[in-house]
């Protein structure tokens, strides 16, 4: 069964946050963290994966995706601090 993860990066804690959607969380970060790809990542410097959720149909998790970035940010905040108060970079569990 494929796996898909909506995520969220951040810059620092209470920092710049971005959203985005994968099937493979590790190569992802690892693209992030080495600026593979020319964006929004690596203009602001958002590198630090502290949170993301598991999908097992895409289509859920592109439409949580979308949902989440039209969340105001108080809310995501909330939803980071949830499960992840201390905004661990949680890529670090297996890069």
């Amino acid at each position: 069964m494929k796996q898909y993860y909506v995520y969220i990066l951040a810059s620092q804690k209470n920092g710049t946050l971005y959203i985005g959607f994968t099937n493979d969380l590790p190569r992802r970060m690892y693209e992030h963290k080495k600026n593979l790809t020319e964006g929004f990542t690596e203009k602001y410097s958002v590198h630090k994966l502290v949170y993301f959720e598991m999908c097992n149909d895409v289509n859920v998790a592109i439409q949580r995706e979308k949902r989440l970035k039209k969340w105001n940010r108080e809310w995501k905040i909330e939803l980071i601090e949830k499960t992840n108060p201390g905004w661990r970079d949680l890529s670090e569990d297996f890069l």
